[in-house]
């Protein structure tokens, strides 16, 4: 017995020893790294933090331009700001055109409840609605769509909604999202509302089965029945937030709803009350407009021909200011470059900065490079893509290439510890294939990586919505997010090796039983906005 205790004293104090030794191995190289900090880090540091410009790009891009849909002057706007700050910086930029988009420009929209009642509601026409004849308000009786039996039942009922505006959305039960219930309602009526919630859904959802339309495709056949207009709530279960998308109508307007207004103006005409919109929507058609990507470059000087790419696409939807999607993956890649053209002017590699038009439509700007230019293609080093919101990076995967580790492991040891120590790594992941413009690069074997950021409600509260705007920039953050960007671009350029493109051996798709394959480089739409 004293034996085996003595034995297993040893054999922990022996596992101890190793585990010691390991800690110190591993914690030598760290305190020499701290003590030998390359000053160039450390002087990324100072300016991002001393000398930030992230407010006033943030104000200039998000409060005076605006949202940039594509196709639209705003966006024009935008990509000609772009050029010119860069300039000024002393960074060589152009603005490359990529293809064509159906040109539009918001005017104002006015909705309001003129009867039984009067009322000013919360709404505004979607993305390429067609403006109110004359730019004079329309004003209409409301319908709501019935339940019929079938798809004959509801073409004997179309009739119906000649001279109305109809209203295809479905009414809300409650706007209080799902934390608001779970803070303060029993348990018991909190499931209640869920079950009276999806029964609800799923009764509509058949509606529209029976009725033979789906959202997309019900506007069109609405307005060939003569209706004066579209009304829609496309609630985004947050407080006061709807998502604001397109039109699918030609000739008659198609108006958002804020879900308080629009749950109202649906229950007065359910309840026979016969209510009546005044709906004023400006806005002009101006054909087929240019898209273009908006690129800018340090170049570089013992390998010109290698590129380092710093990516954010560039377009928005133009429900709020497109602030958080994406202004501030935008203002991260700018900053990033001023920082490194004030301290780095002379990289080894050229680092290339794409911000990419209609991403929002397909990543079309990114695709369109990727497909232009394959002589840059094969040649990046890295390319580091931020999109999802205003949150600091969180996330990095390895996208499937089976060494990400060995590089973007070095570059990461380079990053101050309180910003590295925020971020989750998958090696090697799994190769993206959609979502953002580094899918783009990706699918065409780029080592292309995405800054995956803190969630901050983006989905529910801004990504897409009304509420996308300047005051949803948190700063602090996105100022982390430069630093990041930067350093990374610093030591994958002065890297002495080429990174490597070795892919993962893809598993087995379960559903399938065939292997998984890498995902497909696509074709951009270059001529968009039509259908």
């Amino acid at each position: 017995m004293k034996t085996e205790l003595i034995s297993s004293r040893w054999r922990g104090a022996r596992a101890f020893s190793r585990s010691l030794l390991l800690s110190c191995l591993l914690s030598a190289p760290l305190v020499q790294a701290q003590q030998k900090q390359d000053p160039m880090v450390a002087n990324i540091v100072k300016e991002a933090n001393q000398n930030s410009q992230l407010e006033k790009l943030a104000h200039e891009l998000v409060d005076v331009i605006g949202p940039r849909l594509v196709g639209s002057p705003l966006m024009m706007q935008a990509h000609n700001w772009a050029v010119e700050k860069y300039k000024g910086w002393g960074i060589s930029a152009r603005n490359e055109k990529w293809g064509e988009w159906r040109g539009w420009q918001r005017g104002i929209s006015h909705i309001d409840l003129v009867h039984p009642r009067v009322r000013s509601l919360e709404g505004m026409q979607l993305a390429w609605s067609p403006a109110t004849k004359g730019n004079k308000p329309l004003v209409a009786e409301t319908i709501v769509l019935p339940d019929p039996a079938d798809s004959l039942a509801f073409q004997k009922w179309l009739p119906n909604v000649k001279g109305k505006l109809v209203l295809i959305s479905m009414p809300q039960a409650t706007g209080r999202p799902d934390y608001n219930w779970q803070e303060f309602a029993t348990k018991e009526s909190f499931e209640k509302m869920k079950q009276e919630r999806t029964a609800q859904t799923n009764a509509w959802n058949a509606r529209f089965k029976k009725m033979g339309y789906t959202s997309r495709t019900l506007p069109a056949a609405l307005e060939k029945a003569g209706a004066a207009g579209i009304v829609t709530s496309n609630w985004s279960n947050g407080f006061g937030v709807n998502k604001i998308f397109s039109a699918y109508t030609k000739k008659i307007p198609a108006v958002d709803i804020a879900l308080e207004d629009y749950g109202l103006v649906y229950r007065l005409t359910e309840s026979g009350q016969k209510p009546k919109l005044s709906i004023k929507t400006e806005a002009k058609e101006l054909g087929m407009q240019p898209a273009f990507n908006t690129i800018a470059e340090i170049k570089g000087t013992e390998k010109p021909d290698e590129y380092v790419i710093l990516s954010a696409h560039f377009d928005s939807w133009d429900g709020g200011s497109g602030a958080t999607d994406n202004a501030t993956g935008t203002i991260v890649m700018m900053e990033a470059m001023r920082i490194l053209k004030k301290l780095y002017p002379n990289p080894k590699r050229t680092i290339l900065v794409g911000h990419w038009g209609s991403e929002e439509q397909g990543l079309n700007g990114s695709r369109a490079f990727v497909e232009d230019h394959p002589e840059i293609v094969k040649n990046v080093q890295a390319l580091f893509n931020q999109d999802n919101g205003t949150g600091r990076v969180v996330n990095i995967s390895g996208q499937g290439f089976l060494h990400a580790y060995d590089y973007l492991g070095r570059w990461l040891a380079k990053v101050p510890s309180d910003i590295r120590s925020q971020i989750e790594t998958n090696f090697p992941g799994s190769p993206g294939g959609g979502g953002s413009d580094y899918a783009s690069f990706v699918a065409a074997g780029v080592p292309a990586f995405s800054l995956s950021s803190l969630n901050w409600s983006y989905f529910n509260y801004t990504w897409h919505t009304n509420r996308d705007t300047y005051d949803k920039i948190v700063f602090d953050d996105v100022r982390s997010n430069a630093i990041l960007t930067a350093i990374l671009a610093y030591m994958a350029s002065e890297d002495p090796a080429k990174t490597s493109r070795e892919r993962i051996v893809l598993p087995v798709n379960q559903r399938t039983g065939e292997p998984m394959k890498w995902p497909e480089q696509r074709s951009p739409t270059r001529k968009g906005g039509l259908e």
